[in-house]
C-alpha cells in the first residue's frame, strides 16, 4: 500500500508540474531504416569525435504548415523545427529518443528509446552488459561487474561504488524528445509478501516545443529478503530539462538517491548451501543477522551545463543547423553532489556448525565475531561520512568545417573542483565536531576528432591535473573506428587506448570508524589499457579483446584493509557475442575469458557466460508477440571477492572457491500493443541439478527458486 501511495503522489507531481499536450508533427523514419541497412549506429550523435556517426539524409525537418480557417483569414502559428547541431537529420526522425550529455565536452550520446522485447526478461538491470555482474543476491543489493573493464576507476565515494547499477548520476540521467508526450510505467514483482522482490519504474517526458523537453524519472528496487535480515530499499530519482536550440542549449537536472540495506553477512559457510536444505530460506544461519547491521545512503546531485554558439560564417534562412558551418561554441558547466552514509550494529557472535571436522568426532561447531576491532565502542557501532564534490568548469569547442568533418570540433577546457571530506576522528568524540578535510584540484583538458564520410571516425582526448589535491594525475586516450560495407552490410573495426596516471582515493588513505582505521600513503596508480572490437551486426556477431597492465595497484586486502601490490598485474580480456536465429528460434550466446597474472590483486573467474535459448513467434500478427525461453549464467570456480558490510567494498578473499554452477531462468515474454509482460520461474535448476553452490559473491548465496510477474506499459499521449 504504501508504495501504491507513492505512486500516485508521484503521478500527481507529474501532472502539476508538466505542461499540458505539446505535440509536433512527426518525420517519416524511413531515413532510420535506410541508416541501418547501412550500418550506421542509430545511437550516437552526429559529428562525435571517437564514436560511431550517424549520416544524415539530405532533407530538412518537416514543419507544420500553416493552416487558414474557411476565410482564409486566420492563420495558425507556425512551429519552429529542432534545428539543434546535436542531432542529425537520422535521428529527429524518429518519434521519440533520449540521449546523455558527456560530463567534460559539449556532446550528447543518443539512444532510442527501448520498448521491445530484446532484454525486457532481464529484470536485475546489472545482468544486461555483457556477461553481466556478480552480486550479493537480492534485488536492490550491491554488485560489480564480472568484466574488470567495465569497472569504475575514479575515486569519487567509492563506499557507494557497488550501488552503481540502481543510482542517477550525470553520467547516466537521461533527456528525451517526443513528438507527443511519453509516459511508461513499469512494475514487477516475485515471492510471498512476507518475501517480495518489487520493482517499480515511472518516466514521464514532455516537449514544450520542439527544442525544449522535461522529464521525470523515478525508480524503486526493493526485497523484503528471502534470507534472514536481508531487507533493501533502493530509490532514485532524476528530475531534468533541456533546451537545445539553434545556437543556445542547457541540460538540467536534479537527482536524489536513497538507499536503505540491511546487512547479513552471507552465510556462516559454504555447506550452508550447498550441503544442506533448509525448510526456508530464512533458516540459512547468517553471519551478522544477529547484529542487526544496517547501512544507510542518501545523495543530493544537481548539474547544469550550457553552451552557446557563435557562427564563423553569415547564416541564412536556408541554413537548418549550424552542423554545417564553421563556429565556436562557449560553455559552462557546475555540478554539485553529496553523498552520506551511515552503518550500524550491535556486538553478537555467530556460530559455524561445521567450524572444524575431527576424525573421531565429526564436524565441531566454532563461534565467530565478524569484526575483530570495536576502536570506539565495544558494544555497538554508529559510523558516518560523507562526500561532497562542487565543480565548476569552463570549455570551448572550435568547429573549423562542420561537425562531420575530417576534423569536426577541436575542444578545451579548464576546471576546479572543490571535495569536502567528513569523518569522525578519535579526537573528535572528545571536541564534540566532526573533521572536516578540504581539498582542490585544478585541471585542464582537450580532445580532438573527426569523420571521413561514412567509413571512419577518430579521435583523441587528455586531461591533465597540473597542481592541487590531485596534482600531477593524467589520462590520455585515443579511438579509431572503421567500416567496410558488403552488399550495404557493414562490418566495423573499432580500436581505443588510454593511459592513466592516477592519486589514490581519499577513503583509501583516511578513515577511523569503530572496526576499521587507517592512515595511509600510497602512490599513484598507474594504468595502460587498449581495447579492439570487430562487429557484423548482420550476423549478430561481436568479438572484443581488452589489455590491461596495471603498476601500484589499490586493492582491498583480506582483512578488508586498503594494500598497494608494488610491482605491475597485466589482464587479458577476450569476449564474444554470437546470436543465431533458425526461423522462430533464438541462439544467444555472450562468453567472457580472463586471465590475470596475479589472482591475489586482481581475482576474475576464467570463463563466464551468458546464454538465452528461446523460440519468438506472433500470436496475432501485429498485435501479439511472445517469447518462451530459458537463460542461463555460469562461472568457473575461482577465489571469488568477499564483501565487506561496514565498509560497502569487495575484498580480495582466499579461503573460499566458489563457481561451476549454472543458474536458470525459465520465462515468457510478450508484447501486446504497447504493453510488454513477463512471467518468469527464476532460479529453475534450484535442487535439480549442479554443485549447490549458488553464488557469485563468496558465502553471499543468490536467490533460491521464486515466480516472478510484470508489466511494462508505454503512452504516447
Amino acid at each position: 500500500m504504501k508504495m501504491l501511495r507513492n505512486i500516485t503522489m508521484l503521478l500527481g507531481f507529474v501532472v502539476a508540474l508538466l505542461l499540458p499536450n505539446a505535440s509536433y508533427a512527426q518525420l517519416d523514419a524511413a531515413s532510420l531504416a535506410r541508416a541501418q541497412r547501412e550500418g550506421q549506429n542509430t545511437s550516437v550523435g552526429a559529428g562525435i569525435p571517437g564514436m560511431d556517426g550517424m549520416m544524415g539524409m539530405e532533407g530538412q525537418e518537416g514543419q507544420e504548415g500553416e493552416a487558414a480557417d474557411s476565410t482564409d483569414v486566420k492563420k495558425r502559428r507556425q512551429r519552429r523545427p529542432l534545428e539543434s547541431y546535436y542531432f542529425n537529420d537520422t535521428v529527429r526522425a524518429l518519434p521519440n529518443w533520449k540521449w546523455f550529455v558527456d560530463r567534460d565536452y559539449n556532446r550528447v550520446r543518443v539512444e532510442p528509446l527501448d520498448t521491445t522485447l530484446s532484454d525486457w526478461r532481464i529484470d536485475y538491470v546489472f545482468y544486461r552488459k555483457g556477461v553481466g555482474d556478480m552480486a550479493l543476491g537480492g534485488l536492490g543489493q550491491s554488485s560489480q561487474a564480472i568484466n574488470w573493464f567495465d569497472r569504475r576507476q575514479d575515486k569519487d565515494f567509492t563506499f557507494a561504488r557497488s550501488y552503481d547499477a540502481y543510482t542517477a548520476r550525470l553520467e547516466n540521467v537521461p533527456f528525451y524528445n517526443a513528438k507527443r508526450p511519453y509516459t511508461n510505467a513499469m512494475y514487477l514483482e516475485s515471492g510471498q509478501k512476507r518475501y517480495r522482490e518489487e520493482h517499480f519504474e515511472l518516466v514521464h517526458s514532455q516537449n514544450i516545443n520542439p527544442s525544449t523537453s522535461a522529464n521525470l524519472s523515478y525508480k524503486a528496487r526493493s526485497t523484503m529478503g528471502l534470507y534472514e535480515w536481508q531487507r533493501t530499499k533502493n530509490h532514485a530519482l532524476s528530475l531534468g530539462v533541456a533546451h537545445t536550440g539553434k545556437r543556445y542549449s542547457i541540460h538540467a537536472a536534479f537527482m536524489h538517491n536513497m538507499i536503505s540495506a540491511r546487512e547479513n553477512g552471507g552465510a556462516v559457510g559454504k555447506w550452508a548451501i550447498a550441503d544442506t536444505t533448509f525448510e526456508m530460506p530464512s533458516g540459512v544461519p547468517m553471519r551478522l543477522a544477529s547484529s542487526k547491521a544496517e547501512n544507510t545512503y542518501r545523495n543530493v546531485g544537481v548539474f547544469v551545463k550550457q553552451a552557446y554558439a557563435i557562427p564563423l560564417q553569415r547564416v541564412t534562412e536556408y541554413d537548418f543547423s549550424l552542423a554545417d558551418l564553421s563556429a565556436v561554441y562557449i560553455g559552462h558547466q557546475i555540478e554539485y553532489n553529496r553523498w552520506t552514509k551511515s552503518y550500524s550494529d550491535i556486538r553478537s557472535t555467530y556460530t559455524n556448525e561445521r567450524g572444524e571436522y575431527d576424525e573421531d568426532l565429526g564436524y565441531i561447531p566454532t563461534t565467530h565475531s565478524y569484526y575483530s576491532d570495536w576502536f570506539i565502542n565495544p558494544d555497538k557501532s554508529r559510523d558516518s561520512i560523507s562526500e561532497s564534490l562542487l565543480s565548476n568548469r569552463v570549455y570551448v569547442q572550435v568547429q573549423p568545417w562542420d561537425r562531420n568533418g575530417v576534423i569536426s570540433t577541436i575542444d578545451g577546457g579548464v576546471g576546479v573542483d572543490l571535495h569536502t571530506y567528513s569523518y569522525l576522528r578519535l579526537e573528535d568524540y572528545l571536541r564534540g565536531r566532526i573533521t572536516r578535510d578540504k581539498r582542490t584540484s585544478w585541471y585542464v583538458y582537450g580532445s580532438t576528432g573527426g569523420m571521413i564520410k561514412r567509413y571512419a571516425d577518430w579521435g583523441v582526448d587528455a586531461k591533465y591535473y597540473p597542481s592541487g589535491y590531485r596534482g600531477g594525475d593524467l589520462s590520455v586516450g585515443g579511438n579509431i573506428t572503421l567500416r567496410a560495407f558488403i552488399n550495404e552490410r557493414p562490418l566495423i573495426l573499432s580500436g581505443r587506448f588510454r593511459q592513466e596516471l592516477r592519486s589514490p582515493g581519499y577513503w583509501q588513505e583516511n578513515l577511523f570508524s569503530n572496526h576499521y582505521a587507517w592512515f595511509n600513503s600510497f602512490e599513484k596508480e598507474s594504468e595502460t589499457r587498449f581495447d579492439v572490437n570487430f562487429q557484423v551486426p548482420s550476423i549478430a556477431l561481436e568479438v572484443g579483446v581488452w589489455q590491461g597492465v596495471l603498476s601500484n595497484t589499490i586493492y582491498y586486502g583480506g582483512d578488508s584493509r586498503p594494500q598497494q601490490h608494488k610491482g605491475t598485474v597485466s589482464l587479458t580480456s577476450l569476449y564474444a557475442r554470437k546470436d543465431f536465429r533458425i526461423a522462430g528460434f533464438h541462439l544467444d550466446h555472450r562468453a567472457l575469458v580472463q586471465i590475470t597474472s596475479n589472482e591475489s590483486v586482481l581475482p576474475v573467474p576464467t570463463l563466464s557466460a551468458f546464454l538465452s535459448y528461446y523460440y519468438e513467434f506472433w500470436v496475432k500478427r501485429d498485435v501479439l508477440r511472445v517469447q518462451i525461453g530459458v537463460d542461463g549464467r555460469f562461472n568457473t570456480s575461482y577465489y571469488a571477492p568477499g564483501y565487506n558490510p561496514a565498509l560497502s567494498v569487495f575484498y580480495n578473499q582466499r579461503e573460499v572457491k566458489i563457481g561451476n554452477y549454472p543458474y536458470l531462468d525459465l520465462f515468457v515474454s510478450a508484447k501486446w500493443k504497447r504493453m510488454r509482460i513477463l512471467l518468469k520461474l527464476q532460479h529453475l535448476n534450484e535442487n535439480l541439478f549442479g554443485n549447490g553452490e549458488y553464488f557469485q559473491t563468496a558465502l553471499y548465496p543468490l536467490n533460491p527458486r521464486m515466480f516472478k510477474l510484470g508489466i511494462s506499459w508505454s503512452f504516447y499521449d
